[in-house]
């Protein structure tokens, strides 16, 4: 692990100027604590007088509401903490967008503020923090995303393909036989992997794999105007959908236009959100166990933080069975 003196001799300065760098100190110029901080972080230094200091883990969110409880991240961050806290650590919640990634370095942010580790939430693959991911020194757990090769960062999720092949297996024990697939753009890890999950399901059981049963959409209302009658008219029985959200939407698109559920289309989610217990019909679902993937969370973590290079942690998915699917109409 790299040292103050090792940090002073690579650039030349003496060990008090590294000192002040680290330490925010505001006696010498923004460019040389710049310069000193992105030295710290390629050479893999930590400052252990920050940690000495106190026990710090950040969670960094985007894109997730975490403060309405019940909510995707409000009850991932609940199971984290109910792990982390009562282990000394101070867990700080970050919300931060794709600008304040530009203006700061990963590795950087995380010397700055003491924080030893760091758990990511709602990122996609184009936020500028994943590139630094591939070679941060800094230990991250990244939830529904991944990064190869580097043995700081590691990934919890559950398990996209067990789901949908549950999801598969049982549409084809109801006699649908041409089942549909509506998800975002594939510009997310998460997205992508429960795409090539569908596909491999349908591949598994002997379905036909069509392009024109796929719908991508950026907009959840869009795409399921745009998908759930053509679909319909392909001879399509049922629809997995990516997400819950896209789900409940395709179900009032049905409603809209005159399609029963689960008589003229059986749609099956992903996530098992609250309100799916209470849509009409209820919406059978893959479940995703939002508390357990905090704590799975917080256990990679501590893998990381003793030198246990560990990839990832996947959780079972569980299809939970409602009234939104039935048997296939007779097309």
């Amino acid at each position: 692990m790299a040292t103050i003196n090792d940090i002073a001799a690579r650039l030349g300065i003496s060990k008090s100027t590294v000192s002040k760098g680290l330490n925010n100190a505001t006696d010498i110029s923004d460019e040389m604590r710049k310069k000193i901080l992105e030295t710290a972080v390629e050479m893999g230094y930590t400052n252990k007088r920050m940690m000495n200091r106190e026990k710090k883990l950040c969670i960094l969110i985007e894109n997730m509401d975490y403060n309405t409880p019940n909510q995707f991240g409000h009850d991932i961050i609940l199971g984290f903490k109910q792990m982390a806290e009562p282990d000394g650590w101070v867990v700080d919640i970050v919300p931060i967008d794709k600008d304040f990634q530009r203006s700061i370095p990963y590795g950087v942010f995380m010397i700055q503020n003491g924080y030893q580790g760091a758990f990511i939430l709602g990122f996609s693959l184009i936020d500028p923090w994943m590139a630094e991911f591939k070679a941060s020194k800094v230990p991250a757990v990244l939830y529904d995303n991944y990064i190869g090769s580097n043995p700081r960062i590691a990934s919890v999720g559950c398990d996209s393909q067990e789901g949908f092949d549950q999801a598969v297996k049982h549409l084809i024990h109801l006699g649908h036989k041409k089942i549909g697939l509506i998800s975002g753009p594939l510009e997310s890890y998460i997205t992508k992997a429960r795409y090539n999950s569908y596909l491999n399901a349908l591949s598994k059981y002997g379905l036909e794999i069509n392009e024109d049963y796929i719908g991508l959409g950026y907009y959840i209302s869009d795409s399921t105007k745009d998908h759930v009658q053509r679909m319909y008219d392909l001879g399509i029985t049922a629809i997995i959908c990516s997400h819950d959200i896209r789900a409940i939407s395709a179900m009032t698109e049905c409603m809209d236009r005159g399609l029963r559920i689960p008589e003229d289309l059986s749609i099956i989610g992903f996530d098992d959100l609250p309100m799916t217990a209470y849509t009409e019909p209820p919406l059978t679902t893959v479940r995703q166990d939002r508390p357990a993937l905090g704590k799975a969370g917080y256990y990679a973590m501590t893998c990381l933080l003793n030198d246990l290079p560990i990839s990832s942690i996947t959780l079972r998915a569980p299809l939970i069975v409602r009234g939104s699917t039935g048997p296939a109409r007779k097309v």
